[in-house]
């Protein structure tokens, strides 16, 4: 992949606002090469009990999970990717199943989207927990496509402030909401639709790249946030040898 779907998707003059070390961060992910962090979440999930067998459901995906826990270490691993409708498999590596896509043949619909796909490693006390999105580039623009499934998609809306206490960070707000049933793509109505708010920034006088993530909905507040700090890195990759 020679761009990163960001750069594919936003214009130049915003990219060019990030911190340099985020830059590396949303840039293109070299072939045979594989990014990496390691970091400790300060809060995951949400206090509120009662949308807990909501977030149970979406677990089964690999999208949220039923906590609430401070200090919680995890790892994230970026990789290229090729999405098609909604599912993730890596670039140059086999399609896995339930993504209707076929191993023989070479159209475009095939291929599927420039993508990066993340996996987030949460080590939870009550055990090890993955989540897994993927960040595309689209005609409308940027696009997460969360869960194993992609079945809940976002479209996100970018801005980096060049000016005040957030300069140089990225800021993605979620613009439209969509969720994928039977083969057809539904929008949730602004009035219900929940808010994804993710926001990335470098901290200097730490060394540490600094993540918050607040899904929020009208009338309910926040439903589930998480916030910490990692250190992060292009590697090679060596599970692929």
């Amino acid at each position: 992949m020679t761009r990163s779907p960001y750069e594919l998707s936003v214009s130049p003059d915003v990219l060019a606002r990030l911190h340099p070390r985020l830059r590396t961060y949303f840039g293109p992910i070299p072939p045979g090469q594989v990014g990496r962090g390691e970091g400790v979440f300060d809060v995951v999930g949400t206090p509120r009990r009662w949308l807990w067998p909501m977030l149970a459901w979406f677990a089964r995906d690999a999208v949220m999970f039923p906590v609430w826990e401070r200090d919680v270490p995890f790892a994230v691993e970026n990789r290229p990717a090729r999405v098609h409708r909604g599912s993730a498999s890596p670039e140059a590596g086999p399609t896995p199943a339930g993504t209707g896509a076929s191993r023989s043949g070479g159209t475009a619909e095939r291929v599927g989207s420039v993508a990066v796909r993340a996996h987030r490693t949460f080590r939870f006390r009550s055990g090890v927990r993955t989540m897994v999105d993927a960040i595309t580039a689209e005609p409308e623009g940027l696009v997460d496509h969360l869960g194993r499934r992609g079945r809940v998609s976002a479209l996100l809306r970018t801005e980096v402030d060049a000016l005040g206490p957030d300069a140089g960070a990225l800021r993605l707000v979620s613009t439209r909401v969509t969720f994928r049933a039977l083969g057809r793509e539904v929008r949730l109505p602004a009035l219900i639709a929940p808010r994804v708010t993710l926001t990335e920034r470098f901290d200097d006088d730490a060394e540490l790249q600094r993540v918050s993530l607040v899904l929020s909905a009208p009338v309910l507040g926040t439903l589930y946030r998480y916030e910490g700090a990692f250190r992060y890195e292009i590697a090679p990759d060596t599970e692929r040898g």
